[in-house]
């Protein structure tokens, strides 16, 4: 099977991941790639935890990097069908869906926190997390990630 981060879709995905980090945020997703490629691998290997979803009503997640499906415990074909709110708790989901609306007015949040949960119900709290939307090339509304670095196991 090829690796996640090396099909054409995946490809492009880390280019708009990336063109629309350094719109809303004016610094660099990743500073060391240059190549659409090795973009997308580095991206997929990074260290902290990337995730985005589409611009669906219900959005479901259309990426996670090899962190992500780590700390969510999931394979990517699993991560890329489950819809986003998935990712936390019914009891945060409220607030998630307020965070999601804030990013969507103002473009972008830095320094988020909040609860998630992993497949297997173990329950985690992220920090310092930055939320952008994503622009497709025309600059239209393309859908949502976050990168975040920071988590600890509740």
């Amino acid at each position: 099977m090829e690796a996640p981060w090396a099909s054409d879709w995946a490809i492009a995905h880390a280019a708009t991941l990336a063109r629309s980090f350094r719109h809303w945020l004016g610094r660099d997703l990743l500073p060391s790639a240059t190549d659409p490629r090795a973009l997308a691998r580095d991206v997929f290997e990074a260290p902290f935890v990337l995730v985005s979803h589409g611009t669906q009503t219900d959005p479901v997640l259309n990426y996670g990097n090899r962190a992500a499906l780590a700390l969510w415990e999931t394979p990517w074909e699993e991560l890329t069908r489950t819809p986003s709110r998935f990712t936390a708790e019914p009891v945060a989901r409220e607030e998630r869906a307020r965070l999601l609306a804030e990013v969507t007015q103002h473009g972008h949040i830095a320094n988020y926190s909040g609860v998630r949960i992993a497949k297997s119900g173990r329950r985690f709290r992220i920090a310092q997390a930055v939320v952008w939307n994503l622009l497709d090339e025309r600059g239209e509304p393309y859908g949502q990630a976050a990168r975040f670095d920071c988590w600890e196991f509740l």
